[in-house]
């Protein structure tokens, strides 16, 4: 497990669970169905977007600027379980300090044609 230990919230939060639970194996250790997570997966990446961007922070606002637009399709469940086992889509576990922002996949920039039959650069 790795965690931003440059964050002094991310810190005392590591330090609450550790008192909490431990930070050991959990038991039951907990895992996904293939079928479930088959479900699961496709019906949120199945056809998606990828933006790259740069950002800046003016008097207290956000501000974008986009670089890259990419249109993925043809996402193929049996390729994702490809990139898990590659190492080119990661497993997110966001509990962040005060909310659980639930568990996340993420493909390393650059490697959706790995996941997708189509990647389409439009900007």
């Amino acid at each position: 497990m790795k965690v931003n230990t440059a964050d002094p919230e991310i810190v005392l939060w590591l330090k609450s669970v550790k008192e909490r639970v431990g930070l050991g194996p959990l038991n039951p250790e907990p895992y996904w169905g293939f079928e479930d997570l088959r479900y699961q997966i496709g019906s949120k990446i199945k056809n998606c977007f990828y933006v790259i961007a740069d950002s800046k922070v003016e008097d207290k606002k956000e501000y974008f600027l986009y670089k890259n637009l990419f249109i993925l399709s043809g996402y193929s469940f049996e390729k994702f379980l490809g990139c898990l086992e590659d190492g080119s889509i990661l497993v997110d576990f966001d509990a962040r300090t005060g909310h659980n922002h639930g568990t996340k996949f993420r493909i390393r920039q650059g490697h959706w044609a790995a996941l997708y039959s189509n990647v389409e650069r439009v900007v």
